[in-house]
């Protein structure tokens, strides 16, 4: 098995390495980088899966995996999905508890020898991810937040996504096209007429996504495509390169960033 052979095949939905690879690896860099997916278990409409934002932020991981030699985590399946509790399946964890899991993780893995942790970021609505982001650079320790909302912008663009994100928030085209590359098993059928737009949430927080949907999607998913999933995923890899080189120099880091992802 070749060597792209031999990290494909350990970065599939979990992953795979042992001891021995991480030990391999980390003698290769000047400073261990681990990478956390964050998702959630929330609905989005009747096409995707409840699991869609865990598994659009392992996608992105296992493509930065594949690109960079991070110490890959398996993800965190539940999350902040208040605002998705209308629907049945929805599952939420607290904003305390999710702060104190990414620093409790963060703390793991310090003492085991790895420096510096990127979350990577699948669900808009766990703000609180910025701010354990912020008050961990703040305390000098090395964290990022990743994809921003740059980052989302500039692989948009270069996938030709034709919807805006703020329009597309939820279940939309940006999604939809990152699981009909990666996972098209689980992409049902019914979003090729499932366009709904809502752009104006101001009370979103107050009120759920009920208030502004009856289907559960805020998007046009009937734009999506798995060749644009594909250059999404592309894209925000390459987009990882300027975060890799910040948390590994000798400076203090301060990445932060806010992810906007539904």
């Amino acid at each position: 098995m070749s060597d792209s052979q031999a990290r494909s095949a350990a970065y599939g939905p979990l992953p795979a390495d042992t001891t021995e690879d991480v030990r391999t690896r980390g003698a290769n860099v000047s400073r261990q980088v681990a990478v956390l997916p964050v998702g959630s278990f929330e609905q989005h409409g009747p096409y995707l899966p409840l699991a869609t934002d865990t598994l659009v932020a392992c996608a992105i991981a296992r493509e930065i995996a594949a690109a960079y030699p991070v110490h890959l985590l398996p993800p965190v399946t539940i999350s902040c999905s208040h605002e998705h509790a209308a629907w049945a399946g929805t599952v939420s964890i607290s904003s305390v508890t999710l702060h104190s899991v990414i620093r409790d993780i963060a703390a793991s893995l310090r003492r085991s020898g790895v420096e510096a942790l990127v979350v990577v970021n699948g669900h808009g609505g766990n703000y609180v991810l910025g701010n354990v982001v912020q008050e961990s650079s703040s305390r000098g320790e090395r964290m990022a937040l990743f994809p921003t909302a740059e980052d989302w912008e500039s692989a948009r663009e270069r996938a030709g996504v034709v919807t805006s994100l703020l329009t597309d928030m939820h279940a939309g085209e940006i999604e939809t096209s990152i699981l009909l590359h990666a996972h098209p098993e689980f992409v049902r059928p019914g979003y090729e007429t499932s366009d709904f737009v809502a752009d104006d949430r101001r009370h979103l927080l107050t009120l759920g996504m009920s208030a502004y949907t009856d289907s559960g999607v805020i998007g046009r998913p009937s734009l999506g495509s798995a060749e644009k999933g594909k250059a999404l995923l592309e894209s925000l890899a390459n987009s990882f390169g300027p975060y890799v080189a910040l948390l590994t120099s000798d400076e203090d880091s301060s990445g932060s960033g806010d992810s906007v992802r539904g």
